[in-house]
C-alpha cells in the first residue's frame, strides 16, 4: 500500500501541485514566526547580556523622600564600596530630555527621548555607552550623544546642540558620540549624556540616584555580595543579584516577544485552517476519479484500513515534502518580519536568524498533520465504497441523508451562534471576550457546514444572470456548479474565511476612526493643544505667553491630579473656569460655572450620577498626595472628553501637585487667524523641541494613525489566507475540468466552441469566487455589529460606519480572483483534443 501511495503521488504531481502550494504557504508563515521570534529573542538577550555584563548587585530606590534617607545617595554609594568584594560602584541617572534636530523638531519619539549620566569608570569609560569619537562629557557646558541622534542633530564635534528638559531651551558643546543597547533609543527615540551632577540637576534627582550598579572584585561570590550589600541599604532601597536581575529582564523579553509570536501564529492559523479545505476539496475529487482503481485494489484483497491508511500516507508525503519546502521559504518570511514591523517602528535588535529543532520540527510537524487530517475524512469516504459500486459509478453525487444531517447540523450551530451574538450586542459591559468570540466561531462555522445548501439559492441566481449573457456556456456553468454543492461550497469557504475576516475588522477600524473625529469634534473647540513630551508639564508663564501673543483670542491652561472618594478613583481638571467654554464645548446641565471657586466643583453628568450627586452635595476627597479635603458641587456638566470627573478652579488644585505645572494649554485663535498660528506659538516659546503644537487635525491623525496602520498590517497577514483560497479556485477547477473531460469533448463535438468552453469555465469560477465573497462580506459585516457594541462601554462616541466603498472594492477583488483563477484551467480546458476527449475514460 506504501508503493500504492507513492504511485499515485507521482502519477498526479500537477494535480496536488496547488494543494502542495496551499501548504507550503501556511506552513511558511508558522515557521517564519517561528524563526523571527527565537531571533529576536535571542538578540535581544544578546543586548541585555552585553549590558549586564559587569552587574554583580543592582541597588534600586523603592521610595522617595529628602536627602539620603529617602533615596539612593552618596552616602549609601560610599557604604556599598567599602563593603569586602566591591570592585566599583556606578551610580545612575535617568530621565526624559528632548534633543533638537536640524529643523528644530525633536530628534526623538515622545517616550524615548532618553537623558543619563555618563559615570566613567577608573579607566575613563562607561561602558554601558562605549565611545564612538570624542570623550565623555565632565562639565556642565558639555554633552555626548547616541550616533544616530548626533547625525539627526546635523552638529559635528565641538559644535552646539539645542535640547530641553521641561524648562527654556539650553545649548551644550558637543564632545563626544556614544553607542547604546538601550531599547527605548533603538525604537526610536535619542539619548543625551551629561556628567552625574548636571544629569542630577537637570533630571530633578539633585543628590540622588536612581541605580547604583555595582562591580564585584575577582573570585567575589555575586550572591554572598548581594546579601552583604542588603545589610548597608535604607528601608526604601532593594538589591538584586545580577543573576536575578538577568532573568526579570529574560521574562520581560520572552513577554514581549511572545505576544508578537501569538499575534502572527493566530494568522498563521487562519491560513493552516483556509488550507485545510483545499487539502480536503482535492483528496475529494481524486478519490472520487480513482473509485475504479479503489474498487479493484478492493476487489483482489485490500482492506478498508488498507485503503484508507493508503491515502493517508499519499497525503503525508505530500503534506511532508510541502512542510519542508514551506520551512526553507519561511525563513525569507522571517526576514521579511523585521523589515515589515521595522518599517512600522519597531527597530529591533540586529542578530542573525536563530533555527532551533524545536521550530522546525513544529512548522513541519503542524503541515503535515493538518494535511494528514484533511485527507482522514476522504480517505473514510473512500473505504466505504463497496467494490461493485464503485465499479458501476465513477461519480456518485451525495446521498440526500448525508446533506439533510449536515444541513441539520449547520443549522443548529448557526443558530446558536448568532443567538450568543445577538445576546453579546445588548450587553452594557463585556469585560470577558469568551462569549462573543465563542459565539464567532460557532456562527463562522455554522455557516461553513450550511455554505452547500446555501450555494444553491445564491448559483441559480447568479446563474440566470449568466445565462442572459453567455446563454449555453451560462447554463451550463450553473450546472457543473450545482452539480456537486459541497465541492462548491468548501471551495467558496475558503475565500469567505479571508474575507469576514477583512471586512469584520475592517469595519470596526473605521468606525473606531470615525468615533475618534467625532470625539475630536465634539468636545474640543480649541485650535491647538500644547504640551510637552513625556508629560512632564509646561510652566504656569507659558499660558500667559501665549495669551500675549495678538492672534490668540484665548490660552487657558489645565492641570490634573486625581483622588479617590469612597474608595472609587477618580481625576480632577483645575482651570481657568471662566475661559474653558471658549476652548471646549462644555453645556451646564444644573447649576453655574461661575461658582466654582475655591473649593466648590463642578462634576460630569456620569460621575454625579455614579456617586449620586446633585448641587448642593458634599464631595469627600482624598488626594493622591494623602491630604484630604471636601468640596461642594455646585454645577453639574454633560460628559466632556476634554475634561475630568471633577473641574475646579486652579487654587483648589494647585496644593496637591508635586509642582504646579499645566498638563497642556489649550489655545483658541482670533477669528481667521487659526491657520498660521502654529510659527508664532513655537516662536514665543523660544523653539523649545520639548513642546509640542499639535492642531485639531495633528490630535486625530495621533489618535487614528495607529488604527490605519494596524489595519493594513491585518491586510496584509490575511492576504496569505486569500491567496490559499485563490490557489483552492485554480485547484478544485483544474481537476473538474480533468473529470469532464470526456463532458467536455462531447460539447465540443457537437459545437460548443472554445472560447464557450473557456466562458463556461470562467462563470463557473466567478460564481464560486462571488458566492464565497457575498457570503463573507455579509458574515463580517453580522459579526462587526454585534460584536462593536462591546466597544462602545469605552469608547461612547463608537458607532457602527458600513464603508461600502470598501466593501464595494473587496467584492470586486472577488470577482478579478474568480476571472483570474479560471484563466488556466479554461485555458487547458479548451485546448483539449475533441476525439481524445470524448475516448478519455
Amino acid at each position: 500500500m506504501f508503493r500504492t501511495a507513492l504511485r499515485n503521488l507521482l502519477a498526479h504531481r500537477t494535480r496536488l501541485l496547488m494543494t502542495a502550494l496551499a501548504v507550503l504557504l501556511g506552513t511558511a508563515f508558522v515557521s517564519g514566526t517561528l524563526v523571527f521570534s527565537d531571533s529576536v529573542n535571542k538578540a535581544y538577550r544578546d543586548r541585555t547580556s552585553r549590558s549586564l555584563d559587569d552587574v554583580a548587585v543592582s541597588v534600586t530606590s523603592t521610595g522617595g523622600g529628602p536627602g539620603d534617607a529617602g533615596g539612593l545617595g552618596t552616602r549609601t554609594a560610599d557604604r556599598i564600596r567599602a563593603l569586602p568584594g566591591v570592585a566599583a560602584v556606578r551610580p545612575s541617572v535617568t530621565g526624559t530630555v528632548v534633543v533638537a534636530d536640524r529643523h528644530g523638531e525633536s530628534a526623538g519619539n515622545e517616550w524615548g527621548s532618553t537623558g543619563a549620566n555618563y559615570a566613567p569608570a577608573a579607566d575613563g569609560k562607561d561602558r554601558r555607552y562605549p565611545l564612538v569619537e570624542g570623550r565623555g562629557p565632565a562639565s556642565a557646558g558639555e554633552v555626548a550623544l547616541d550616533t544616530k541622534t548626533a547625525a539627526k542633530t546635523g552638529v559635528r564635534l565641538g559644535g552646539t546642540v539645542r535640547l530641553a528638559v521641561d524648562g527654556p531651551v539650553m545649548t551644550k558643546k558637543l564632545v563626544g558620540t556614544v553607542k547604546t543597547d538601550d531599547p527605548r533609543v533603538g525604537a526610536g527615540g535619542s539619548l543625551a549624556l551629561f556628567d552625574t551632577a548636571t544629569a542630577q540637576k537637570l533630571l530633578g534627582t539633585k543628590g540622588k540616584f536612581e541605580e547604583l550598579v555595582v562591580t564585584a572584585a575577582p573570585g567575589t561570590d555575586p550572591n554572598a555580595l548581594t546579601a552583604r550589600v542588603r545589610t548597608v541599604l535604607p528601608d526604601d532601597a532593594q538589591a538584586r543579584s545580577g543573576t536575578e536581575l538577568a532573568a526579570e529582564q529574560s521574562k520581560a523579553i520572552d513577554e514581549q516577544t511572545g505576544a508578537i509570536r501569538k499575534t502572527f501564529l493566530v494568522f498563521a492559523g487562519v491560513s493552516l485552517f483556509v488550507g485545510i479545505f483545499i487539502v480536503a476539496n482535492t483528496f475529494t475529487m481524486l478519490i472520487a476519479q480513482r473509485t475504479r482503481e479503489i474498487a479493484l485494489l478492493r476487489a483482489v484483497g485490500a482492506s478498508r484500513r488498507q485503503v484508507v491508511r493508503s491515502v493517508l500516507i499519499e497525503a503525508g508525503l505530500l503534506g511532508l515534502i510541502a512542510s519542508a519546502a514551506g520551512f526553507v521559504l519561511g525563513l525569507g518570511v522571517a526576514v521579511g518580519m523585521r523589515s515589515l514591523l521595522g518599517s512600522n517602528g519597531a527597530e529591533l535588535p540586529d542578530g542573525p536568524l536563530v533555527i532551533t529543532p524545536a521550530s522546525v520540527l513544529s512548522a513541519v510537524g503542524v503541515g503535515f498533520l493538518v494535511t494528514v487530517l484533511s485527507a482522514w475524512l476522504p480517505s473514510r469516504k473512500a473505504a466505504r465504497i463497496a467494490p461493485v459500486e464503485a465499479l458501476a459509478a465513477v461519480d456518485a453525487p451525495a446521498g440526500t441523508r448525508s446533506l439533510v444531517v449536515r444541513n441539520t447540523i449547520g443549522a443548529v450551530l448557526t443558530s446558536a451562534g448568532v443567538a450568543i451574538m445577538l445576546y453579546v450586542s445588548t450587553l452594557k459591559n463585556a469585560r470577558d471576550l469568551t462569549v462573543p468570540m465563542a459565539g464567532s466561531v460557532l456562527t463562522l462555522t455554522g455557516v461553513i457546514v450550511l455554505a452547500p445548501l446555501l450555494s444553491r439559492p445564491f448559483v441559480h441566481l447568479f446563474g440566470r444572470l449568466a445565462e442572459r449573457v453567455s446563454g449555453v456556456s451560462g447554463r451550463l456553468a450553473r450546472r457543473n456548479a450545482l452539480r456537486n454543492p459541497r465541492r462548491t461550497a468548501a471551495t467558496a469557504s475558503a475565500l469567505m474565511i479571508g474575507l469576514t475576516l477583512i471586512t469584520g475588522l475592517t469595519v470596526t477600524a473605521i468606525s473606531a476612526d470615525r468615533g475618534i473625529d467625532r470625539m475630536g469634534d465634539q468636545d474640543l473647540t480649541a485650535d491647538y493643544q500644547v504640551s510637552t513630551a513625556g508629560g512632564r508639564g509646561l510652566d504656569p508663564a507659558t499660558a500667559r505667553a501665549l495669551a500675549k501673543l495678538p492672534d490668540v483670542e484665548a490660552a487657558v491652561p489645565v492641570r490634573v491630579t486625581g483622588f479617590e472618594s469612597a474608595g472609587d478613583p477618580a481625576g480632577i481638571r483645575g482651570t481657568d473656569v471662566a475661559a474653558i467654554g471658549k476652548v471646549t464645548d462644555l453645556k451646564v446641565l444644573k447649576g453655574s460655572l461661575s461658582d466654582v471657586r475655591g473649593k466648590h466643583v463642578a462634576v460630569s453628568e456620569d460621575y454625579a450620577r455614579k456617586r449620586h450627586l446633585t448641587v448642593g452635595s458634599a464631595l469627600p476627597m482624598t488626594f493622591y498626595d494623602g491630604k484630604r479635603a471636601t468640596a461642594r458641587v455646585v454645577a453639574v456638566h454633560s460628559e466632556n472628553d476634554v475634561l475630568s470627573d471633577v473641574l475646579a478652579a486652579p487654587s483648589f488644585v494647585d496644593p496637591h501637585l508635586d509642582r504646579v505645572r499645566d498638563q497642556e494649554v489649550l489655545v483658541k485663535a482670533a477669528p481667521g487667524k487659526a491657520d498660521g498660528l502654529r510659527a508664532p506659538i513655537r516662536k514665543a516659546l523660544g523653539g523649545n523641541p520639548a513642546v509640542k503644537v499639535e492642531s485639531r487635525d495633528d490630535l486625530r491623525r495621533s489618535a487614528a494613525g495607529d488604527i490605519d496602520d494596524v489595519l493594513y498590517l491585518m491586510y496584509g497577514l490575511l492576504g496569505v489566507a486569500v491567496v490559499i483560497a485563490v490557489i483552492g479556485v485554480v485547484n478544485t477547477l483544474a481537476m473538474s475540468v480533468f473529470e469532464r473531460t470526456r463532458e467536455i469533448g462531447m460539447l465540443r463535438a457537437v459545437g460548443l466552441a472554445r472560447s464557450g468552453v473557456k466562458q463556461m469555465v470562467r462563470l463557473e469560477s466567478v460564481m464560486i469566487a462571488m458566492f464565497g465573497a457575498v457570503l463573507g462580506v455579509g458574515l463580517g459585516l453580522f459579526l462587526a455589529w454585534s460584536g462593536g457594541h462591546l466597544l462602545r462601554t469605552s469608547f461612547p462616541q463608537y458607532e457602527m460606519v458600513v464603508p461600502w466603498g470598501r466593501i464595494g472594492i473587496f467584492l470586486l477583488l472577488a470577482l478579478a480572483v474568480g476571472i483570474l483563477a479560471a484563466a488556466w484551467p479554461a485555458r487547458r480546458a479548451a485546448r483539449l483534443d475533441t476525439l481524445e476527449a470524448i475516448g478519455a475514460q
